[in-house]
């Protein structure tokens, strides 16, 4: 299962985000609940350090699945428009496959 943990303040301002897991969908190489979690994830952090001046670090460990980031300060207007273009999309894959194979979930910190 992928493990999606979206990070925000008490004013639901992005803060960082983490993903651990493989979906267990079908096999590696053909399991498309994950590549297409990957894809959402990767490609969003990509645009924000692309199109954006939102600062993040970002640690990634292909085994194990685990990708964080953490931004420097709240994510600004831009960066959380593209966060809230993933977080729909990975809503819609939970939704689709079910939370036996990805959760997202929300923390505040």
């Amino acid at each position: 299962m992928i493990k999606i943990t979206i990070f925000q303040n008490r004013k639901k301002q992005y803060t960082g985000l983490s993903c651990i897991g493989h979906a267990g969908y079908a096999d590696a190489g053909e399991d498309i609940v994950c590549a297409g979690v990957s894809v959402l994830v990767i490609n969003t952090l990509n645009a924000i350090e692309a199109f954006t001046a939102d600062a993040f670090d970002a640690e990634t460990d292909q085994e194990s699945g685990r990708i964080t980031a953490s931004f420097h300060r709240p994510a600004g207007h831009d960066a959380k428009l593209l966060l809230d273009t993933m977080v729909l999309g990975l809503q819609e894959i939970q939704d689709r496959y079910g939370t036996a194979y990805s959760i997202l979930t929300f923390k505040e910190v």
